[in-house]
């Protein structure tokens, strides 16, 4: 798979316009300015930037968007200006702009990390290695293991699958570790009553977005409404992590070299996190289309359980976890919602991107998948 490709239809950003704004604000800014679109992403929009053998990364929000809090580049930008130098996996960020009339949007400029995504069924074969930066590497798993894990060894063993889960879920565990005071990051959300301002939120959001009936997915809306917990701790949480959001040096999976797209970052409770993570990890009963998703890592996901993910967990974090059905179905209805915000940019007619056709899919599968739960009592 190509890491970018010509930009979207629709999707066009001035880039005269945006050569002009970089110019006196680059070091070294010789040479031409080239620019390209990194395909994969679904809600903000990234772009590669070349500026004669320098790369960069731009992100701006959607076209299309009418909700600025879902898509703040500016607090994006402050986050990971504060949150880069103690979580090596966060990119650099480097310039801010605010000036809408520069491309369109307000957007800003970071460091283009480099490592591989893992996503389909042989990574061999469909894994991309998407480039957006300068090679950094996060804690992984222990440095004094000498075995690396490589690209094959997920293709052909469970013992190779599972270690690269496990470091997975143990730089999810070391973000939540993170002293997000020290940081200057106590501001970011507000934890007292986040579960269930995170249920009323997407409530309203799926609702100021519906365009179909989906009676399993308000079921459930209904359920969690109604059996929200009291929450398990405070911490900084991404909010969207996934596999797709995530980097990995080709070399041992074992090293995370990038966690990208930190739109939904806050304070609030880290199970709330990992309930999200669970949301995204189909499993093999979920049916073929969802499991091929363009995003998943189906590989890992046939082989490696939504259960044995809350184990790591707890192994990483050195406790027993309650029960986790609340945090699993919330993060299912989540991302239903996201996919739904999506569909309906596409509807009406604010993106041509012809991934997004048949969202509706995606969401109705999804509500029925957080019925199923709720019904069955179990992740």
């Amino acid at each position: 798979m190509a890491e970018t490709a010509s930009i979207r239809t629709g999707e066009e950003i001035d880039t005269a316009g945006l050569w002009r704004y970089l110019r006196d604000r680059l070091e070294n800014a010789d040479g031409e300015i080239h620019v390209e679109q990194f395909p994969a992403g679904s809600s903000n929009l990234t772009y590669l930037v070349r500026v004669g053998t320098d790369e960069y990364v731009l992100r701006r929000p959607p076209f299309g968007n009418t909700v600025k809090t879902a898509h703040d580049m500016r607090r994006e930008f402050e986050t990971l200006s504060k949150l880069s130098p103690l979580y090596q996996p966060a990119p650099k960020p480097l310039i801010f702009c605010e000036d809408d009339s520069i491309i369109g949007s307000e957007f800003y400029l970071m460091e283009r990390r480099r490592g591989l995504i893992i996503r389909g069924e042989v990574p061999g074969r469909n894994a991309s290695v998407n480039e957006r930066g300068d090679g950094h590497f996060g804690r992984g798993i222990a440095e004094s293991e000498t075995t690396r894990i490589t690209v094959s060894d997920i293709a052909i063993s469970q013992q190779g699958r599972e270690q690269t889960c496990r470091a997975f879920i143990q730089n999810l565990a070391d973000l939540h570790s993170l002293d997000h005071k020290s940081a200057g990051l106590e501001n970011l959300g507000h934890p007292d009553g986040y579960n269930r301002r995170q249920v009323e939120g997407w409530t309203k959001r799926y609702f100021a977005a519906k365009t179909h009936e989906w009676d399993a997915l308000e079921n459930a809306i209904k359920w969690l409404s109604e059996n929200i917990p009291a929450g398990s701790g405070t911490s900084l949480i991404h909010n969207d992590y996934k596999f797709d959001n995530v980097m990995l040096d080709p070399e041992d999976l074992r090293r995370i070299t990038a966690v990208l797209d930190w739109e939904m970052v806050t304070i609030g409770d880290p199970l709330m996190d990992l309930g999200t993570t669970l949301g995204y990890w189909m499993s093999p009963d979920a049916g073929d289309e969802l499991l091929s998703m363009p995003f998943n890592p189906r590989i890992l996901m046939e082989n490696v359980s939504r259960r044995q993910l809350v184990e790591m967990y707890e192994q990483a974090v050195g406790r027993e976890l309650p029960d986790m059905l609340f945090y699993y179905v919330f993060g299912t209805f989540k991302i239903a919602v996201i996919a739904q915000q999506i569909y309906a940019r596409y509807v009406k007619g604010f993106t041509q991107d012809k991934r997004f056709a048949h969202f509706d899919r995606f969401v109705a599968a999804l509500g029925k998948i957080a019925q199923t739960a709720i019904n069955h009592g179990s992740l």
